[in-house]
């Protein structure tokens, strides 16, 4: 006779569920008799094919016996997975790595936000608007002028560099960057260039400086700021200048640290008291303070005056923009978009660059144009006709280089064209210069000669020569 299997119910009564009735009737005894109990139970049920709430069965479930009317079917259970060492340490480096991220995706964009504030508070109106914003991220479509003023003044810098009574801009630099990105033009102003000035307004005073037909170009910061600045050099040039920025000695040095040390060369020692320049003949790595006495020595080069000077600007900038390009920062834009900062903490911006998007959005339209493209130059003058040591423009040659600028035109600096107190050296006899990473484009147009003009191009290298005057 066959022996009748019990129903689901009786299979219920026998194999109560751990957190059912039987833990609760055994809530309160030693935990390990009711653990022991737990096993001995598990293991009835299992011989009976019933499987417990807690091993996963479902309370409507019936049991196979009881369907089959069999003998009782083996259920395989899987085995619980188990968490090895290695498995919980690479999940907490997972949750590490990704709070480091979010930690400091965080602290960029506070310094960035940061950094805005500031630019936005010590932002000048130029009175001109772009074409064209700056985009968050990438190079700046299309091409521009940027003005570069470098003051003798500045309150956070105090007595550093001697005391001054007023403060006048020591170095004007006019950029222009072609609309193809091409080529680019550097236009170097002396300080002492004599030439008509507009009306301005003083931005701390309110008052306005009436326009003036005759006076030093550096003395246009004093009649009203930078706005003033980019006036006179617009009204001079013809060009529109959509951005303009200001850094003062002290800002150079900052910003000179956070390049690095740049590569110059002099034909033989300098020690100019006046600036502070103390170097060796030959070449020199330098940074900080000595990269300012040589970027403001005047009386210890060349001739003594400021065309000197400008030749061993032109020598620095032009050896920044080869060690920039054959570190490949331009092309990655964290390194550009890190330059930019540091720019950002020292420099007094136009309203139109009052961003780190946009600093680093200009910055990039350089990353693909040959130095052999990158000109620079200085303004073309002639001596003052009242003052022998100013000078006045030579105005049909500035007005062929601006034409030619103007239509995008590549300047070409032919051999013996260099600055006055600089010596161009060949190639061979120079410090190592990396292979160009770039190569100008096929369809790129053809570069323009203006005779009468002086400098040097960036993959040019030159020497400063000493004043021994």
């Amino acid at each position: 006779m066959r022996r009748r299997l019990p129903t689901t119910a009786q299979n219920r009564r026998l194999c109560p569920s751990p957190r059912g009735r039987g833990h609760s009737r055994h809530r309160h005894q030693d935990r390990m008799s009711a653990r022991r109990r737990r096993r001995r139970s598990s293991r009835r049920c299992r011989a009976l094919g019933v499987e417990t709430e807690a091993e996963g069965a479902r309370p409507t479930a019936r049991s196979p016996m009881a369907v089959t009317g069999r003998g009782p079917t083996p259920i395989r259970h899987r085995r619980a997975s188990r968490r090895t060492p290695w498995l919980v340490l690479v999940r907490w480096m997972a949750i590490g790595a990704a709070v480091i991220v979010a930690a400091t995706v965080g602290v960029v964009g506070v310094a960035v936000a940061s950094l805005s504030q500031q630019l936005s508070d010590n932002a000048v109106d130029l009175g001109t608007t772009p074409t064209v914003a700056p985009p968050l991220l990438g190079p700046y479509p299309g091409g521009f002028n940027l003005l570069v003023v470098g003051t003798d003044n500045d309150p956070n810098q105090a007595d550093s560099y001697g005391a001054r009574s007023a403060t006048l801009n020591d170095v004007t630099i006019l950029v222009h960057v072609a609309s193809d990105h091409q080529s680019a033009t550097i236009v170097s102003l002396p300080r002492d260039l004599v030439i008509a000035q507009p009306a301005c307004v003083d931005p701390a005073t309110g008052t306005t400086a009436s326009a003036v037909s005759a006076r030093p170009l550096n003395e246009a910061w004093g009649r009203g700021g930078l706005a003033c600045v980019a006036a006179t050099v617009s009204d001079l040039t013809g060009m529109s200048i959509p951005y303009a920025a200001a850094t003062s000695f002290a800002g150079v040095v900052n910003i000179t640290d956070a390049i690095g040390g740049v590569d110059v060369c002099l034909t033989g020692p300098i020690t100019d008291p006046y600036s502070g320049l103390d170097l060796p003949a030959g070449h020199s790595i330098i940074q900080g303070d000595t990269a300012l006495a040589f970027l403001r020595s005047r009386h210890g080069i060349g001739d003594g005056s400021d065309l000197s000077r400008i030749g061993s600007q032109q020598q620095y900038l032009a050896s920044l923009v080869r060690t920039v390009k054959s570190q490949s920062t331009l092309t990655d834009v964290t390194k550009v978009f890190g330059l930019a900062q540091a720019a950002a903490q020292n420099i007094r911006p136009s309203t139109s660059l009052q961003s780190v998007d946009a600093i680093t959005s200009l910055a990039l339209t350089l990353k693909d144009v040959d130095t052999s493209r990158i000109a620079f130059v200085s303004y073309p003058v002639t001596t003052y006709v009242n003052d022998s040591n100013k000078v006045q423009p030579a105005q049909a040659t500035a007005d062929q280089l601006f034409l030619a600028i103007k239509n995008d035109q590549s300047i070409s600096l032919s051999g013996g064209t260099t600055a006055t107190g600089s010596t161009a050296i060949p190639p061979a006899a120079g410090a190592p210069t990396p292979p160009s990473t770039n190569t100008p484009a096929a369809d790129a147009p053809p570069a323009t000669a203006v005779q009468g003009i002086t400098g040097q191009t960036a993959d040019e290298q030159t020497c400063a020569d000493p004043f021994f005057g």
